[in-house]
């Protein structure tokens, strides 16, 4: 009779720590998937940031090349004249 009443208290245990790691494991990769999302929405939102950035380099830079521009048309009338 004891060798039942352990063997039921064995499986017992054992079936409730099997609920908590399937529990553990549910949270773990909830948690995971959350910090996924978390990385992924941080790396788009820098990824944004650099894209205006280099926009806005750009857009300096050609600005910077048509004064260039504009200063070499007006050295060659000077020049001209």
């Amino acid at each position: 009779m004891r060798k039942i009443v352990l063997v039921a208290a064995a499986a017992g245990a054992a079936l409730s720590l099997a609920a908590c790691s399937e529990e553990a494991a549910e949270d773990a990769t909830e948690e995971t998937a959350a910090d996924m999302e978390s990385v992924a929405d941080e790396t788009v939102a820098e990824g944004e940031a650099m894209m205006e950035e280099g926009a806005a380099m750009a857009e300096e830079g050609a600005d910077m090349v048509e004064e260039a521009v504009d200063g070499a048309e007006e050295t060659m009338e000077d020049a001209a004249e």
